[in-house]
């Protein structure tokens, strides 16, 4: 397997090693592992793997997962990606680039449609899971002007930013 199927399979069928939303942080690290970093803040509970960032509602006992975002522009800067993952998936890539996602999850029998096309960040949704791949249009949102489209250390058009699963999304596929 490889790291778009990882991606897909987020994008499509909500979860990590089945953990997803309503799992309980328990849940979640049994699934994915123990190397993490949890910020109480001031409010809910988020749980950063590098890679992965989930979280967690503060009004119950049992803090059930309320949000997944797969932060994948962070693998250009060198974030983490769990052990799990890895040993699964195998290498993840710097950049991932939209159009063979997209390939991948079509191929699984899914549609994506655009859901927000305006701004420096297009925004596609997955109808049949509700999850939102959050995809980059203009890497030179501030017209600077020094943004160099040969450059594959730097973010392009056309790169991924993020996938992010919310149940707020689910009743508006």
């Amino acid at each position: 397997m490889s790291d778009l199927d990882f991606y897909a399979h987020v994008a499509t069928r909500c979860d990590v090693f089945g953990a997803g939303i309503g799992s309980s942080p328990a849940v979640w690290e049994a699934a994915v592992g123990p190397d993490y970093f949890d910020d109480p803040g001031n409010g809910p509970l988020r749980r950063d793997y590098g890679l992965v960032e989930l979280s967690f509602s503060d009004g119950e006992s049992s803090q059930p997962c309320f949000g997944i975002s797969v932060q994948t522009h962070r693998l250009l800067y060198g974030s983490s990606v769990p052990t799990s993952l890895a040993r699964e998936y195998g290498e993840f890539a710097p950049r991932v680039r939209f159009a063979p996602l997209r390939d991948v999850i079509l191929s699984l029998g899914h549609t994506v449609e655009p859901d927000d096309l305006s701004g420096d960040v297009h925004r596609y949704r997955v109808t049949e899971s509700g999850a939102r791949i959050h995809v980059i249009a203009d890497p030179d949102p501030y017209g600077g002007g020094n943004h160099d489209v040969d450059d594959q250390t730097i973010h392009q058009a056309g790169d991924v930013w993020g996938i992010n699963v919310s149940p707020a999304w689910w009743g508006r596929r």
